[in-house]
């Protein structure tokens, strides 16, 4: 069975800054190229969490979506994180899956943070994206899903790994950790959650505690206050392995469809 290698890019975005934050992620790659075959980026990565779409939003035709083509291929590793997209008249906050043969996945975000007043500027998803990549099931989140354990049910083990980006304040660090923890826990799937670090232009605070989880609930990695990236390794075989001794997975019922 396969082995997956995920890098955690966690980084302190420079607020509203496209091309900067582009630039920073470019220069990070350059060292990536053959070691990984995924890089997972934090929520609105581009920009950091603002509500300031309009004049941001980008096309799925834009340059973003394009670097994110290169990058992809030059690296040899597919890449996600989410940006903010205009679709029609409505904007987004949408996770880009992109693959070095140029493929392109998009998930909307579903649950948006009422909280900050989200919900007053973009629009909601409507689906869930699951993708198979490797010989892996992969589902992504963004951020605020966290909350929602009926949204990442993993019935009749629909993923093998879920992935959450985001842009989570230091105040409620506490919470990313127990809630990550236990998504990893009842979905019996492993976990990587990239947040990001520093002060927003908002003078949010953000303290990363990116982290890797297995299907046990066994912390594999978390990252500190500071901009970090890491390369680490999960096993199908130990994740089939534990299903197998442990099904509780086949009692599992009900989930958003």
């Amino acid at each position: 069975m396969n082995d997956l290698r995920l890098t955690l890019i966690q980084a302190d975005l420079v607020w509203e800054d496209i091309i900067a934050n582009r630039d920073a992620f470019s220069h990070t790659f350059a060292s990536l190229a053959g070691t990984t075959d995924l890089i997972i980026l934090p929520e609105m990565f581009t920009t950091g969490f603002t509500l300031n779409a309009e004049s941001l939003a980008e096309q799925m035709t834009g340059s973003t979506v394009a670097w994110l083509k290169h990058a992809s291929t030059s690296v040899g590793a597919a890449i996600t994180g989410s940006i903010i997209v205009k679709d029609g008249s409505k904007c987004y906050n949408r996770l880009l899956w992109v693959t070095p043969e140029g493929e392109v996945s998009h998930y909307d975000k579903f649950h948006l943070f009422r909280y900050a007043k989200e919900d007053q500027v973009f629009s909601s998803g409507e689906n869930k994206l699951i993708i198979s990549y490797k010989n892996w099931k992969i589902r992504p989140f963004i951020c605020y899903d966290l909350r929602f354990p009926a949204w990442s049910a993993n019935s009749h083990k629909e993923y093998d790994l879920g992935i959450y980006v985001a842009n989570w304040p230091a105040a409620r660090s506490a919470h990313w950790d127990a809630l990550l923890m236990a998504r990893a826990i009842e979905n019996q799937a492993y976990i990587a959650a990239v947040n990001r670090v520093g002060v927003d232009g908002k003078g949010l605070k953000y303290d990363g505690r990116s982290s890797l989880i297995d299907p046990q609930g066994s912390l594999l990695h978390k990252c500190g206050p500071i901009e970090e990236t890491i390369t680490l390794t999960i096993s199908k075989k130990s994740l089939e392995d534990y299903r197998e001794k442990f099904p509780a997975w086949k009692d599992m019922s009900g989930s958003y469809e």
